[in-house]
């Protein structure tokens, strides 16, 4: 085969800068996971555009990143609203004609609720929250993505989506409809070089585990839920969604990575420091 037949693999550059010169929007970007990845593409090169409902947070995520030598524009709103998504991308995309990274990061657990208690309002809140603004912000970006030349789209659910979830069947309902977006998208703009990929947490330690009630009190379990012997932390997931961002995985699409310490790896079983074993009922752990 002539080796002129296919390209060479991008060159990876600079490793420590692995997004420079790239425009990255991410929304969510001021706390938890999408802070951690909106600092990290900043350190890696990229221009962060971010979107918050938090505006004190979103402020003073703008000027950590710059403090640190990043740049980074902050932009107030709730995606879960089209006309904000509207001005947001419109705001965006005048500064900038084309982006080269997409983080579709926001998601809820609320409002959590057992399905034969749950609500027709309850269904359209999860469907918002997590599906609605995915479909809503990629739309918004995909095509000057496509026309400056590709890009990396990189949608945040979960490992819920992934695998069953008895807690709130509707919540993983919707992350299940976010991976195969993920998926279905990869196929269709592969060609115009676009790269869908997803990554799917389990508990990781921001705000939302305090809300569901398995951080204060529950530390002592976290070394058996997880194979890995802890819970994860924002940053955890803000590594894989630079690895997922940048030249590194060049030739990776339309895959849902789980980022879970193991445990979907482990179909639910839990290792019982009382027993010594795998057990996959956590009583007694």
């Amino acid at each position: 085969m002539d080796e002129n037949t296919y390209p060479n693999a991008p060159e990876i550059g600079n490793w420590n800068r692995l997004l420079e010169g790239r425009v990255a929007v991410v929304t969510g970007g001021a706390g938890g996971i999408g802070g951690a990845i909106s600092s990290l593409f900043a350190e890696h090169g990229a221009h962060v555009e971010f979107i918050d409902s938090d505006a004190e947070a979103a402020e003073a995520k703008a000027a950590s990143i710059t403090k640190a030598g990043g740049s980074a524009r902050a932009h107030v709103g709730d995606v879960q609203q089209f006309d904000i998504v509207e001005r947001f991308a419109t705001e965006v995309l005048r500064a900038h004609p084309s982006v080269q990274v997409l983080v579709n990061n926001v998601g809820d657990y609320r409002p959590l609720s057992r399905f034969r208690e749950s609500t027709p309002d309850s269904w359209k809140s999860m469907f918002d929250i997590n599906l609605f603004h995915m479909f809503a912000v990629t739309r918004a970006f995909l095509d000057p993505m496509i026309d400056g030349g590709g890009g990396s789209i990189v949608n945040v659910h979960s490992v819920e989506g992934l695998r069953g979830y008895p807690g709130d069947p509707v919540y993983g309902a919707m992350k299940a409809a976010a991976a195969a977006f993920t998926v279905d998208l990869a196929v269709g703009m592969g060609r115009h070089g676009v790269r869908v990929n997803g990554i799917g947490p389990d508990l990781t330690q921001t705000a939302q585990v305090d809300y569901i009630g398995t951080s204060v009190g529950h530390e002592h379990l976290w070394e058996s839920w997880a194979p890995v012997g802890r819970v994860g932390w924002p940053e955890d997931q803000a590594r894989v969604a630079l690895f997922l961002a940048s030249d590194l995985s060049a030739f990776v699409t339309g895959h849902n990575i789980p980022v879970d310490g193991g445990t979907k790896a482990g179909g639910g079983w839990f290792w019982s420091p009382t027993e010594q074993r795998f057990v996959n009922r956590p009583k007694g752990l």
